[in-house]
């Protein structure tokens, strides 16, 4: 296994032919376009990347194991019809040294067939566990295929958009955006306004970690935790949503630090951004060891939501206000992902 096709790993759920798998995935049980719980479905695409990358480096490191680092730019362009079968097909992109990117295309084969999404796990290699843990080297793809270079070329295209996205958090704003942040500040002098301000936008909740939320020895699904981190973000884009909320996209999600069982978790999500019809919301969870001694930021999300009637057709959302310092770097932040994310939805 040593080229990109040879990667391939296919995996398919039965909804339309398992009817308790069906309700499962469910939102409500009653006819619903999109009816589709996509944080489930996400926990499903980071076992899929898993799997997929574990098959390439247990050749070379067969006691070896894989994390999950980064998940870049899922832009949904279909509704999952919950009554048909949906499929996985996943193919590594690029290797570096100790780095897979795996994309994962989903689809729902029929007449016609839907594609769903296209996401992009980044997934890193390791071996030992606790202070003994170091990661693993691992032997490059031969890209044969004109479609294998594309796709290796653009990981790495996306890997150095990342670094300039993030450098440009530490830069000014431009002449445009120091204006748009201008107008909203100045917007809740006025007198009887009545906007929404990003701090009153905010849900939490907490809980701790068990041993059957166990993946790789001693630590906890990272899918189980994003899969929490976007529901409560699902509830948060409800505050300033007035029809219906709808997942439109996942801007980034950033895996820091492993959770241990044991360890309590803080979740917390905020609107920090809204335009046209979509409502930006920033998810972190925070771990605290179970001695209490250590805390840290687990994960960090940014979700893009769309408001939509029964018919899944776009409505605007009421524009949020920054008040502090902080809430127009997050604003500012999320400006930049969504036009990146909206980018990435006209040329894939």
């Amino acid at each position: 296994m040593t080229q990109p096709q040879e990667t391939l790993y296919h995996r398919t759920l039965a909804l339309g032919s398992d009817p308790a798998l069906r309700r499962r995935f469910m939102v409500v049980d009653e006819p619903l376009q999109g009816n589709m719980r996509f944080g489930l479905l996400l926990e499903i695409l980071d076992k899929v990347a898993e799997e997929a990358a574990l098959r390439y480096v247990n050749q070379f490191h067969p006691t070896a194991r894989v994390v999950t680092a980064a998940i870049d730019n899922i832009v949904v362009r279909h509704a999952v019809d919950v009554t048909r079968d949906l499929t996985f097909a996943a193919t590594i992109n690029h290797i570096g040294r100790s780095s897979l990117e795996i994309g994962i295309r989903i689809e729902q084969p029929g007449d016609p067939t839907l594609h769903i999404a296209s996401c992009y796990f980044t997934m890193v290699a390791r071996s030992g566990y606790g202070e003994d843990v170091s990661s693993v080297t691992l032997p490059p793809l031969d890209y044969v295929e004109p479609i294998e270079k594309r796709r290796a070329g653009k990981a790495l295209a996306r890997r150095e958009e990342y670094r300039h996205m993030q450098a440009a958090l530490h830069e000014p704003p431009s002449r445009e955006e120091y204006e748009m942040l201008t107008a909203l500040h100045l917007a809740q002098d006025e007198p009887g306004f009545a906007g929404h301000l990003c701090r009153r936008l905010t849900t939490d909740a907490w809980e701790r970690t068990y041993p059957d939320q166990e993946n790789v020895p001693f630590t906890i699904f990272g899918g189980y935790l994003i899969r929490r981190a976007f529901e409560l973000s699902s509830i948060c884009s409800e505050l300033a949503a007035p029809n219906r909320s709808i997942i439109a996209g996942v801007n980034r999600i950033n895996f820091f630090h492993p959770v241990r069982m044991g360890d309590k978790l803080h979740f917390t999500s905020r609107i920090v951004y809204t335009s046209d019809s979509f409502i930006c919301v920033e998810a972190g969870i925070e771990r605290i060891s179970r001695d209490r001694t250590a805390k840290a930021l687990s994960n960090s999300c940014l979700f893009t939501f769309a408001n939509v009637d029964g018919e899944l057709r776009h409505h605007p959302v009421p524009t949020v206000y920054p008040t502090t310092y902080a809430e127009d770097a997050r604003y500012l932040a999320a400006h930049r992902s969504l036009q990146s994310l909206l980018r990435h939805e006209n040329r894939i």
